[in-house]
């Protein structure tokens, strides 16, 4: 089987643009249909893109990314990944954005020692920097939190007529459903009010 160029790109969340990923990806000969896109944390690899690219990697071919942290934000489960790919399937993982991350050079005692220094320092600061952004996260809560911000849903405002509907209801003189028609909620939204209320 001849060998081939795969590329992976991942971004954490659905509003985020891997166009530029892709667009390097691209640019050093990668086929489209080679192309494996994640949109989820890199927290840990259980992802459904690069699993289907693990099962479609095979001896001698080349796996490039634009820089280790899309790889993943993992330490450890970075240098398992790393070692599963080059050391158990025989590939080659190329870092575009770190020359000296490319296990198609160098393949000797020194090459490979020096590859495997820059890929745990790599992948300590893609850890460190998911640990940094969520404790900015956490902190930026609080102060907001702290501003008078509040975070969920809304609450429903209620209607007018919503406590003489409640009476109503409690004299088992209107159902449910008429009292939501009454006071033009939805049936399964008066329900809860009228639940948190203590109506029933």
């Amino acid at each position: 089987m001849s060998s081939r160029t795969i590329g992976y790109a991942r971004v954490s969340s659905r509003d985020q643009n891997e166009n530029r990923q892709i667009d390097l990806l691209l640019k050093i000969g990668v086929k489209p249909d080679d192309i494996f896109i994640d949109k989820e944390s890199g927290k840990d690899f259980n992802r459904p893109k690069y699993n289907e690219m693990i099962a479609n990697i095979h001896e001698n071919d080349t796996l490039y990314i634009s820089s280790i942290d899309r790889l993943g934000r993992n330490y450890e489960e970075i240098i398992v990944q790393w070692k599963k790919i080059t050391k158990d399937m025989h590939a080659d993982i190329v870092v575009l954005d770190m020359p000296l991350l490319d296990t198609r050079e160098s393949k000797d005692f020194i090459g490979i020692f020096i590859s495997d220094l820059i890929l745990q320092i790599q992948s300590f600061v893609a850890e460190n920097e998911r640990n940094n952004i969520r404790t900015r996260q956490r902190e930026g809560i609080i102060a907001a939190k702290n501003r008078g911000v509040k975070f969920g849903r809304p609450k429903t405002k209620l209607p007018r007529d919503f406590s003489e509907v409640c009476l109503l209801l409690k004299n088992n003189e209107c159902s449910i459903r008429e009292g939501a028609k009454k006071c033009k909620m939805k049936k399964s939204t008066f329900y809860n009010k009228v639940k948190e209320a203590g109506v029933i």
